[in-house]
């Protein structure tokens, strides 16, 4: 992106890689809100399964773009302390779908027990610190 002639490049792989963010995290927060029980409740939880089609299209495109958001900047981002918690968050946030996935789809229309409201809280506060240390290293990695 670089030594790219188009002025175009870097602004479009940003572009791209932000609204990957927003679908995944977007889809992610509003699944767990449902399990916290703050939004749609009266909305049996196998309607939300149309989340991890969401989730996972939104997690191709932030590897695919993010990859190339690093490749520009490797040296400098490799060893940032932001990146680091940014890419230790967002692996944490996977992995904390996977047993709250397991969760909805084998579940007929119940409320959330307490376990997975924990997991619901513990994903939204790790989606919450990997885009803020995403956008951390626009400020503090140079």
């Amino acid at each position: 992106m670089r030594e790219s002639p188009s002025v175009w490049a870097f602004p479009t792989i940003l572009t791209l890689h932000t609204t990957g963010m927003a679908i995944l995290v977007g889809a992610s927060w509003l699944l767990d809100l449902r399990l916290l029980g703050v939004a749609a409740r009266n909305t049996p939880l196998s309607a939300f399964r149309w989340v991890f089609p969401a989730i996972t299209f939104g997690l191709i495109v932030n590897l695919v773009t993010g990859v190339f958001l690093f490749i520009k900047n490797a040296a400098t981002w490799g060893t940032a302390v932001p990146f680091g918690v940014k890419m230790l968050l967002v692996v944490t946030s996977v992995v904390l779908l996977l047993p709250i996935r397991k969760y909805v789809n084998g579940s007929a229309a119940g409320e959330a027990g307490g376990n997975v409201r924990l997991l619901a809280i513990a994903s939204i506060l790790a989606w919450t610190g990997a885009v803020t240390a995403g956008r951390l290293l626009a400020y503090l990695v140079v």
